[in-house]
């Protein structure tokens, strides 16, 4: 195969912007050049034209929570084929969590998910770095190597694990202040939550007999370390909130100016414990479903602001690691290829966010918090052309056995979701159209 090296210049005709007005966009050189009514005259000759009457065009998305599994668990996925789903789903560019094997905690794995990720070409690939080594919770990792390093991480999270040594977190704190990075938290107190904690604690845990993961083992971990986010100066980001709970002391420390910041998952705000009834595994996720007044929180706090953030928490698992009894089956769920359709449906058809909305929440904000200039810079002449084009009516059943994934656990197979994405651009390139994928690699096609 032929690389694509260059591209030729592209005019979108008639997207709606952000929601807010119908406006032609030139793309030139990988950049926008124009933006409105000067983006026709200044057309060059030879610009593709794209017509996307009824279409929203958006910044391109930004994943914070990505697990790749590269190194390691390459039969469950690769930086390539999750690069490929990211790309179908409307990104430009993910974060790939530190727990792989082996586990991204020193500069030689960072750069390698790096470089894998860029060979690949789909989205930009950004490693997350180990707060600690091996995720053991006991020494720091090689945090200031990795942020100095060609992969310049600023992103750190032990995800799976929570960092519950207070000491170990006030110090992962202090230490990425000074290069202004941020720590993202797997809130989880392991010892009012164990390792074998796989459903919300309540009624239906005790009625479905599986081992109860309750709301106060999360909460616990947000109010310590907002306050140790208060106490250095640093800035904490809280990953996957679940509950009300967390809301509550999120908002509380935004209101006193500690400089946290959260996500929310797109299957928290969807979908429930009761799910659980059945004990499929496809379901198992961590933290766990909550019941649905949770869930009503979270699409209100998303709303409003309080939380910043969706990220997906795309978890793949092979088979065999899935396909167990509830309490044995690996936690974690899909979410690239569904993650605008999910919030579309949720967020935007219920007149609780509009499109501009969903743009702060899955680009301009994770990529703010990553401090990643080169993303979420928005519609405007002069920013890279990072773009993805939706089409906000179109309704889809989700079929699992077509995802770009290797992995098929995904909870919304058989699902009906409204707002599709059509397609999503890279620096210029078409990376993704319909479901179809295009990396550096790739033949193109000849026409838009």
């Amino acid at each position: 195969m032929t690389a694509r090296t260059t591209t030729r210049p592209v005019l979108v005709r008639g997207a709606d912007v952000l929601g807010q007005g119908t406006q032609d966009v030139l793309v030139v050189d990988g950049r926008i050049a124009a933006v409105g009514s000067d983006a026709s005259a200044d057309a060059p000759a030879g610009t593709q034209r794209l017509s996307a009457d009824g279409l929203v065009l958006l910044p391109g998305l930004v994943d914070l929570h990505t697990h790749l599994r590269e190194p390691g668990r390459e039969d469950a996925e690769t930086v390539s084929t999750g690069s490929q789903a990211a790309a179908a789903g409307g990104f430009t560019a993910v974060f790939a969590m530190a727990n792989t094997d082996p586990v991204t905690d020193n500069t030689e794995v960072a750069e390698r998910v790096l470089d894998l990720g860029r060979r690949a070409g789909y989205v930009d690939v950004h490693p997350v770095g180990a707060v600690s080594k091996g995720l053991a919770g006991e020494e720091l990792a090689e945090i200031g190597l990795m942020a100095r390093s060609r992969a310049r991480v600023r992103v750190f999270s032990d995800d799976g694990r929570c960092v519950h040594d207070a000491r170990l977190m006030r110090r992962a704190l202090e230490y990425v202040k000074a290069f202004d990075g941020v720590v993202s938290q797997h809130s989880q107190d392991p010892r009012l939550a164990g390792a074998t904690s796989c459903c919300h604690e309540g009624e239906l845990s005790g009625r479905l007999g599986l081992p109860g993961w309750p709301a106060v083992a999360e909460e616990t971990i947000v109010a310590r370390d907002v306050m140790l986010a208060r106490h250095t100066g640093s800035r904490v980001h809280v990953a996957h909130v679940s509950t009300a709970g967390s809301v509550e002391v999120i908002r509380w420390a935004k209101g006193r100016g500690i400089d946290v910041t959260a996500e929310v998952t797109p299957h928290h705000l969807m979908l429930t414990e009761d799910l659980l009834a059945g004990y499929d595994p496809v379901y198992k996720v961590n933290p766990p479903l909550r019941p649905t007044e949770d869930a009503q929180v979270l699409q209100e706090a998303l709303a409003d602001g309080t939380i910043d953030v969706v990220a997906t928490d795309h978890a793949p698992h092979v088979r065999q690691d899935k396909e167990h009894a509830f309490v044995d089956a690996a936690f974690g769920m899909l979410g690239l290829e569904t993650a605008l359709p999910v919030v579309s449906t949720v967020m935007v058809r219920s007149g609780r966010m509009g499109w501009a909305d969903v743009a702060r929440a899955m680009s301009s904000a994770p990529a703010r918090i990553a401090r990643l200039g080169t993303q979420g810079q928005g519609v405007v002449a002069g920013a890279p052309a990072n773009l993805t084009l939706v089409d906000p009516d179109r309704q889809t059943t989700v079929d699992a056995t077509l995802s770009r994934s290797l992995s098929r656990n995904n909870p919304w197979h058989g699902r009906d979701l409204v707002g599709a994405v059509h397609l999503t651009m890279l620096r210029g390139r078409v990376t993704a159209r319909e479901g179809l994928v295009w990396g550096t690699e790739d033949v193109p096609e000849e026409e838009l």
